[in-house]
């Protein structure tokens, strides 16, 4: 709704001001007050913000810059990448059983974005690189939740980003509407919520574990496109999607197993 009429530097810039305002507001009051700026990891947070700021901005650059199956199929290595990064640098043991239903649900994905051979194109090492940056950036979550609570990581993520994104954004500010506005208070509601769950989930789980229900989100923005854009869904998008929830429950159910 919003990328139509107003740049992107700038609804993230909304985005990271008012996520940054319900932290002060809401997660503070609610965990340990202003003891949640505490860290001894401060450098690892800054560098978390600054890789989550980079890795959205490169992202829906490629989306600008190539066809959106294109950019979304090659974003979704990202899991495959953070489960590699989780075996190597945290020590976290992956199973064959675990990197099958990894596996299974990039394969899903693919058949519902059916990518095309411009995935090799030129443009294809921009949505490439949000992805690694993202995969570093939730391994450095995984890493700092040994020592910071998912509050602390939420607010340096928040700090830099609305820090980077004004020193950005301010300078070409175009006013929105009412019904922008209204859209938008949505997407900082619901971004910074969402947000805050993601850390929650990788400080008590492990990241490969968690990374299969990535996919899900595929699920959802079918829904959302039938529900509210009057889209509909070929065959392809049923197929991948029972592929992509079966790889999550599969994975869900081997968790519950080792519990």
């Amino acid at each position: 709704f919003l990328s139509g009429g107003y740049a992107l530097h700038e609804v993230v810039l909304i985005r990271s001001l008012i996520g940054f305002v319900i932290i002060v507001a809401l997660i503070a009051p609610m965990t340990n007050g202003w003891a949640i700026m505490s860290t001894r990891r401060l450098g690892m947070h800054l560098l978390r913000g600054l890789l989550v700021v980079a890795a959205n901005m490169l992202f829906f650059l490629g989306l600008a810059a190539m066809p959106l199956a294109e950019a979304v199929a090659i974003f979704f290595v990202s899991p495959l990448i953070i489960t590699v990064f989780s075996v190597i640098f945290l020590g976290e043991k992956v199973g064959p059983r675990r990197w099958t239903a990894i596996v299974v649900g990039f394969i899903g994905v693919l058949i519902i974005l059916r990518p095309g051979y411009g995935v090799f194109s030129p443009d294809a090492l921009i949505p490439l690189t949000a992805a690694l940056m993202f995969a570093t950036y939730v391994l450095l979550t995984r890493f700092v939740s040994r020592r910071d609570s998912s509050a602390t990581s939420f607010f340096w993520t928040g700090v830099t980003g609305g820090v980077l994104m004004t020193m950005v954004g301010i300078w070409t500010w175009t006013p929105m509407s009412p019904t922008a506005s209204i859209w938008l208070a949505c997407l900082c509601v619901t971004g910074a919520l969402g947000h805050y769950l993601l850390i929650r989930t990788y400080e008590i789980a492990e990241a490969s574990a968690v990374q299969p229900f990535t996919y899900f989100q595929l699920v959802f923005v079918a829904i959302i496109g039938m529900s509210v854009f009057d889209e509909t869904v070929e065959i392809n998008v049923a197929i991948g999607a029972v592929i992509v929830i079966a790889a999550g429950l599969f994975t869900l159910w081997r968790e519950r197993r080792k519990g």
